[in-house]
């Protein structure tokens, strides 16, 4: 099931898309992780070496946290926890050192970039907050009479992390609107054949280095054109709309659905083995078998379930290939 709505997830939408950024963060993480140890090595002489032990903890964060995120119902709260331990140990590095004021707010702003493209406004604030706190603790820690003389001292790089968090925020907000236009259906609001093409390439690439198995699911409402052709189109868009929330309440937050025809959906499924496949292909039928649709219509969905094992690569056509035959079989022995 869904993990629900809460206020660091604005929809279910956004989830999926916090998954999938966090996902293409990870690489890039690490390289920043990196160049702060690189950087913080050739300093080490000057500022002491404290910082280097804590740059590895808040890389262990990260990590497990991506590990619990992938079995969890509300990933975002793993994800968001991550980004706050990481924070805390940032400002722990530079509070045990001799740097000076202006390392502070370095550090502390790079993360908040990621911060809008992940979480909702209400995330975001909180995120700022949170390292705005932060930042004071350091400088007030530190050297408070400093700062209490010339207060630009904290001004200062407080207006930088916010001024970042507005520009990350208004910059990734155009570039969700316009994926949104691209990968998304209109209608029934799930993702459509170019965001499918995207997933693919992102299991394709873990396939490399993983031997996870992938289920897909690929349903069909059955009759569907006969109810367009008798009762309306208009009621059958409000079917297809139907549809997709049954889909959607029955899936957690990695795994995604996508309209793939008029009355045709996928469902992917990472990390789930054949029987799970076929449980939630069951689960979805009796959802829409047991539904009341508009106009007194009652509807029924065929699916065809298929992983991959352990044993194999994961390959997405030959996958849908077999869920397409199971459809098939299904259709043939009879719908529903």
């Amino acid at each position: 099931m869904r993990g629900g709505i809460n206020w660091l997830i604005a929809s279910e939408q956004d989830r999926e898309r916090m998954l999938e950024m966090d996902a293409r963060l990870r690489d890039v993480r690490m390289m920043a992780f990196a160049v702060f140890a690189v950087g913080f090595i050739a300093c080490g002489p000057w500022i002491g070496w404290e910082p280097l032990p804590l740059l590895l903890i808040a890389a262990i964060f990260f990590a497990t946290a991506d590990k619990l995120a992938a079995r969890a119902s509300r990933p975002e709260y793993w994800i968001f926890g991550a980004w706050v331990g990481a924070q805390v140990v940032i400002a722990s590095a530079v509070l045990l050192t001799d740097a000076p004021e202006a390392l502070v707010a370095v550090f502390l702003a790079v993360p908040v970039v990621t911060l809008s493209t992940r979480f909702s406004g209400r995330g975001i604030v909180a995120g700022v907050a949170i390292t705005v706190a932060l930042l004071c603790a350091v400088l007030f820690g530190t050297d408070a009479a400093a700062v209490i003389d010339y207060p630009p001292l904290l001004f200062t790089p407080m207006a930088l992390i916010i001024g970042i968090a507005i520009l990350s925020t208004a910059l990734m907000h155009s570039e969700l609107q316009y994926r949104s236009e691209s990968i998304v259906d209109p209608l029934t609001r799930l993702l459509n054949r170019k965001a499918l093409e995207n997933r693919v390439a992102e299991l394709s690439q873990q396939a490399l280095t993983a031997d996870a198995p992938v289920g897909l699911v690929y349903c069909d409402i059955d009759h569907f054109k006969e109810v367009n052709d008798t009762v309306g189109h208009a009621c059958g868009d409000e079917i297809l709309v139907r549809v997709a929330e049954l889909i959607r309440d029955q899936l957690r937050a990695f795994e995604l659905a996508y309209r793939t025809g008029g009355e045709e959906f996928l469902i992917v499924l990472p990390g789930v083995g054949l029987r799970d496949t076929a449980d939630l292909a069951e689960r979805l039928r009796a959802a829409v078998a047991r539904h009341p649709f508009p106009s007194g219509v009652m509807m029924t969905m065929s699916c065809g379930a298929a992983a991959s094992g352990p044993e194999s690569r994961f390959d997405f056509n030959a996958l849908w290939v077999s869920a397409d035959e199971a459809l098939y079989r299904a259709k043939r022995d009879g719908r529903n």
